[in-house]
């Protein structure tokens, strides 16, 4: 267990390490002050993550009081969907299973790194669980990686992830 806490660490030191050349101290401190969707629509980053949110109408729920974990898709994470996914996800018509996916995304309260331990599971917002892994390599949530953790918001906390996460298949139907 101990081998772990110390693993955490060294990982969030690493993380805010490669996070803070693009930070100054002052944005850092400026963040607490920035709801989740405020910090990433100012994150290029994650701009289709925030066009996804605002297609399925999410918008004022993540600027809501929250607290509230968000396992944030680069933009390249959408990009490795199989082609023209992201489009038809994109379609009113298919906003109910964007809205299960996005949802999925979502852990409610704020849970950072260090309260994260090897094999356990989370509850979504769509109401599927997620699972995490933390090894020599790094943290993950199902199958994608943790590229960026803590990042800090006034009604939670952000993880970027390098995948897209889907609920188990039997939730979903259309993907």
């Amino acid at each position: 267990m101990k081998t772990l806490k110390i693993a955490l660490v060294a990982f969030a030191v690493v993380v805010l390490a490669a996070f803070v050349p693009y930070t100054t101290s002052s944005e850092v401190n400026e963040h607490n002050h920035k709801n989740i969707v405020e910090l990433a629509s100012e994150t290029d980053i994650l701009s289709t993550l925030v066009a996804a949110v605002d297609a399925a109408g999410l918008v004022e729920t993540l600027q809501g009081d929250g607290p509230f974990t968000v396992f944030a898709p680069t933009n390249e994470a959408f990009a490795a969907l199989p082609d023209g996914t992201l489009e038809s996800l994109l379609l009113e018509e298919n906003r109910d299973l964007l809205i299960q996916i996005l949802t999925y995304h979502v852990v409610p309260g704020k849970v950072m790194s260090t309260d994260l331990s090897n094999g356990m599971t989370a509850g979504t917002v769509e109401g599927s669980d997620i699972t995490v892994t933390i090894n020599g390599y790094g943290v993950s949530i199902n199958d994608a990686s943790v590229v960026m953790a803590d990042v800090e918001a006034s009604n939670g906390v952000v993880h970027v992830i390098d995948s897209v996460i889907l609920p188990p298949a039997d939730d979903t139907s259309g993907y």
